[in-house]
């Protein structure tokens, strides 16, 4: 599976978090339903905003995102969010888009012009098929140059863009001009780098299915010939105010913002979770309040259960009865397109039926095993019980350095890569380069 992951030119908001925590759930229940899932997540790096800000800031393109990208793994750990097995940056994978690029040109499907070069949408007769819109209401002809764009901009979109001096020093000397790649060429070539053609889920925002992803499938399918994604699943907007939850529209809240005023991770995960996923939600501070209530009722009675004095022997029928019901309720809610309301609910069935039977001494120390494993089973999906791992946080010189050393990286600079490793490695800092990206590790 692929998920549109962040563009890195900001914290990222809890409107962004309900589509990773959504994400993630669907990640969980795959594996709770015995799947081996492989998921890849990327990081928009580069694009029309970083550059922008980075510029405004007067940081480079690196040290720039990379405040962002740290905080975005620090989020998603406070939310129990799993690690998907790939994080490509954009910035890693150049070749990879002007190898596409240059296949889309070959295919007669791309052209260039202004030095830039586009996608010819009137080539690919499939255009639509996603988001609805039909190929009579395209502007034929007409370009657009923006890495995102409204519904009725329908037109030829950009796959490299040439170098303006607005870009500063974000370029890549490329067979394909000097200039740097357009925000839809960069998911298409990594999430067929890492999963091939066809690959079994792609997901993301309701906001992202035009132009993003109805972009996606015309260049990569008009690149390979093949069917680009099996299927495509999309979380609904989470609202503030009755309206869409956007860094343009000045109402997001990060969830360092919530943090900050005492509320626990886990109760905003489980308020994103409250409705179904393709269902708008609206947020106020009332229903996190109820979302924290909520987690605290489940998780007392989770640790409850490790704490009491039961019988030696014995089985509770009655108990075991309710728990394999409630089990089954749950995975039947969630087999129906992750109805999480009505999987939350048979949880919380549980939890009443596990206290109701603790009051009343009618526990074994097998009735308790038994609740326990069902217990654990759900929160493997839904994540909110058993206690975190912390995590460490870099130093901010280590950050400062590993961020310079990658830029000297991008400049080809190799004599001072190495230098920068030495002083990270006279720090107890272990830094591997990858595919994805660098990892760092402690010296043991």
């Amino acid at each position: 599976m692929y998920t549109c992951g962040p563009t890195v030119w900001d914290y990222a908001h809890i409107g962004n978090f309900r589509t990773y925590v959504f994400q993630d759930v669907l990640r969980r229940y795959l594996k709770y339903k015995g799947y081996k899932v492989f998921q890849v997540t990327n990081i928009t790096d580069v694009e029309d905003k970083t550059i922008r800000q980075s510029r405004a800031e007067g940081a480079t393109l690196r040290e720039y995102t990379s405040k962002y990208e740290e905080a975005y793994f620090t989020d998603l750990t406070a939310l129990n969010i799993e690690k998907a097995e790939q994080y490509p940056r954009a910035t890693a994978h150049i070749n990879e888009m002007v190898a596409l690029v240059n296949k889309l040109i070959r295919k007669g499907v791309a052209y260039e012009a202004d030095e830039s070069i586009y996608f010819d949408i009137s080539k690919f007769k499939a255009y639509g098929k996603l988001s609805g819109v039909r190929l009579s209401e395209l502007k034929l002809g007409a370009r657009v140059d923006s890495d995102e764009y409204g519904k009725d901009e329908a037109t030829d979109f950009v796959l490299w863009k040439a170098w303006r001096s607005e870009d500063g020093e974000v370029f890549w000397e490329t067979e394909v001009g000097k200039g740097r790649p357009g925000w839809h060429i960069e998911c298409s070539a990594m999430s067929m780098k890492y999963l091939g053609t066809p690959f079994d889920i792609h997901s993301g925002g309701e906001d992202l299915i035009f132009p993003h992803h109805e972009n996606e499938i015309a260049q990569s399918e008009a690149a390979t010939g093949k069917k680009f994604v099996k299927y495509w699943l999309h979380s609904g907007w989470l609202l503030v105010g009755g309206r869409k939850m956007a860094k343009s529209f000045g109402n997001f809240i990060t969830l360092r913002d919530l943090l900050g005023r005492g509320h626990d991770p886990l109760a905003v995960r489980y308020l994103l979770m409250s409705a179904h996923y393709r269902a708008q939600l609206n947020f106020t501070e009332e229903s996190l309040k109820d979302a924290g209530k909520a987690v605290q009722s489940l998780r007392g009675t989770f640790e409850r259960l490790g704490s009491i004095e039961a019988k030696e022997r014995g089985i509770n029928r009655k108990l075991r009865i309710a728990l394999s019901k409630e089990q089954r309720e749950f995975e039947s809610a969630m087999d129906d397109d992750l109805n999480t309301p009505r999987a939350l609910a048979a949880l919380h069935r549980i939890a009443r039926a596990v206290n109701r039977q603790i009051d009343r001494r009618e526990m074994s120390r097998g009735d308790v095993q038994v609740a326990l494993r069902v217990f654990k089973s759900i929160d493997k999906v839904v994540g909110i019980l058993v206690e975190r791992p912390k995590t460490e946080a870099l130093p901010p010189e280590a950050n400062r350095l590993i961020g310079r050393r990658e830029e000297a990286r991008m400049q080809r600079d190799w004599a001072t890569a190495d230098s920068l490793r030495d002083q990270l490695l006279a720090m107890g800092i272990i830094i591997e380069d990858t595919p994805t990206g660098t990892i760092w590790k402690r010296r043991a």
